[in-house]
């Protein structure tokens, strides 16, 4: 298809600190993201008139990928269709998938942050980055930080990005789950693990962990990786625990669950070692699928 073409990558949270639920239905959040090479393409094209919005999606286990409205891409294109003053465009949007489809990673965030950049190069919509970062923000908290990439803090729901200086490249290992995770599904267990006791929010900062990153050093950043959503991931996909517990046992230096899950990733001393682990993982047969990735890695951009 000929048209505006943008790729962008999967993210991870090093940390993933969660407040209270707040009156809005959100929580307060304090992470730390990573861009890791897991990438997207997302091509958007003028449609046929009359043909409305199309979505178009491949790649694995895609079934379960909305194709009108609901899709976060096909809003992405609505909003800015709305900024440039157009009346329902006839727009078509084909995504190439590499990111797991309810995984953690943010691939549909993804997704909606590379159509907000094709859209505004394809209708040629006179607007800054600034202007597009606050219609991400508005279709999902993940969706600013997919237009930025690199390694950043979020606070607020995710949205409110600081870039984190990041003196390594990290090596992680990435084993995908056989089914998926509703992320409102697993926030709503976190709460429900607190209100019994269960579970507690970490507390401190990620001032050790932000040294640990501008030092490069693997072995420093390794127990300094936290998840405040792991274990409700774990409580409703128990399996994982599993997961988690191979990949050390095959040497991993730190193994953690990607976001809402049911992603897992795990640190690698170098690139061979990841490659290492990351085969030796696969030949187990005990994940669907295991790939190597390397962060920090820049965000959506245009790529034809």
């Amino acid at each position: 298809m000929t048209g505006v073409r943008v790729a962008v990558p999967a993210k991870i949270n090093l940390s993933l600190r969660v407040g209270p639920l707040r009156p809005d239905g959100f929580h307060d959040l304090a992470t730390i993201f990573q861009a890791v090479s897991l990438i997207d393409e997302v091509t958007v094209a003028h449609g046929e008139p009359d043909s409305g919005r199309l979505v178009t999606v491949r790649g694995q286990r895609i079934d379960g990928v909305p194709l009108d409205d609901r899709n976060l891409a096909a809003r992405a294109a609505i909003a800015v269709a709305q900024l440039a003053g157009l009346d329902d465009p006839d727009v078509r949007i084909e995504i190439d998938k590499s990111i797991p489809v309810a995984g953690g990673m943010a691939g549909g965030s993804a997704d909606a942050a590379a159509t907000l950049l094709a859209c505004r190069r394809l209708w040629e919509v006179d607007v800054d980055d600034a202007v597009l970062h606050r219609l991400a923000a508005e279709l999902g908290s993940d969706v600013p930080f997919c237009l930025l990439g690199g390694t950043a803090r979020g606070t607020g729901r995710g949205e409110h990005l600081v870039p984190v200086l990041d003196g390594g490249q990290w090596h992680w290992v990435v084993a995908f789950d056989e089914g998926e995770l509703s992320t409102p599904e697993v926030f709503a267990e976190c709460d429900r693990l607190r209100a019994i006791g269960a579970a507690e929010p970490t507390l401190g900062s990620d001032d050790e962990l932000i040294a640990a990153l501008r030092s490069g050093s693997p072995q420093e950043l390794a127990p300094l990786l936290v998840n405040d959503l792991q274990p409700a991931a774990l409580a409703l996909r128990p399996s994982l625990a599993a997961t988690l517990e191979l990949g050390t046992e095959l040497g991993a230096l730190a193994g953690i669950v990607s976001g809402s899950g049911p992603t897992c990733v795990f640190l690698g001393a170098d690139r061979d070692h990841a490659i290492g682990l990351a085969a030796e993982l696969a030949g187990t047969g005990r994940v669907r699928g295991v790939r190597h990735a390397v962060g920090p890695v820049r965000g959506a951009h245009l790529v034809a």
